[in-house]
C-alpha cells in the first residue's frame, strides 16, 4: 500500500497521474534494480529495448504505487523498493525479459526484481524461465517450418509420380 499524504502538492499530483497515463499504455512491467549503472549503460539498454517496443521508465517508487494500485495492479509493491526501474512492453514481454537478463549477463549492476504480466506476479525465478520462452513471433516461425515440411514432401511426391507417368508415357 502506498503512502497517501491527505493534501497531495500539485507537482506530485501530475507525476502520479503521468505515471499513470504511461502505464496505462502497457499490460506487462517488468521491474529491476539498476543502480550502479552508468547513464550510457542505461541508454543502451533503451536502445536495446526499443528494438523490442518496449520502454524503461524510472518513476519514484511512492508515485508507482499509487498509480498501480488506481490501475487495479496488485502486489508489486514488493518490487518497488529501492532504485527501481520499469520495463513496459505490451507483447513479446518474454523477449523484453530476456533482453533484460542479458543485459544482466554484461552488467551485472542490473538485478531483475520481477513482473507484472497480464496482471499475473512473477517472481525473479519466474520471470527468468519465462525469458527462456520463445518469442511469439519464433513460435510461428517453427510453426510455419514445421507444417511446410509435410507439404513439400507431399508436393515432391505427386511430382514424381508425374514424371514417372510421363516417362512410361502414359497419362
Amino acid at each position: 500500500m502506498a503512502i497517501r499524504a491527505k493534501k497531495i502538492q500539485p507537482a506530485k499530483a501530475e507525476a502520479i497521474e503521468n505515471a499513470k497515463k504511461t502505464f496505462a499504455e502497457y499490460n506487462d512491467f517488468i521491474f529491476a534494480d539498476y543502480r550502479g549503472l552508468t547513464v550510457e549503460q542505461i541508454t543502451d539498454l533503451r536502445g536495446k529495448l526499443r528494438e523490442k517496443n518496449a520502454v524503461l521508465k524510472v518513476v519514484k517508487n511512492n508515485f508507482a504505487k499509487i498509480a498501480f494500485d488506481d490501475m487495479k495492479v496488485e502486489n508489486v509493491a514488493d518490487y518497488l523498493k529501492g532504485p527501481t526501474v520499469i520495463a513496459m512492453a505490451n507483447e513479446d514481454s518474454n523477449e523484453v525479459a530476456k533482453v533484460l537478463f542479458d543485459f544482466a549477463k554484461d552488467v551485472p549492476a542490473l538485478s531483475v526484481k520481477g513482473a507484472s504480466i497480464s496482471k499475473e506476479i512473477y517472481d525473479q525465478a519466474k520471470i527468468e524461465a519465462y525469458s527462456k520462452v520463445p518469442g511469439k513471433k519464433q513460435l510461428y516461425s517453427m510453426l510455419m517450418s514445421a507444417m511446410n515440411g509435410p507439404v513439400r514432401q507431399l508436393a515432391a511426391t505427386i511430382k514424381a509420380y508425374v514424371e514417372k507417368k510421363e516417362a512410361e508415357g502414359g497419362n
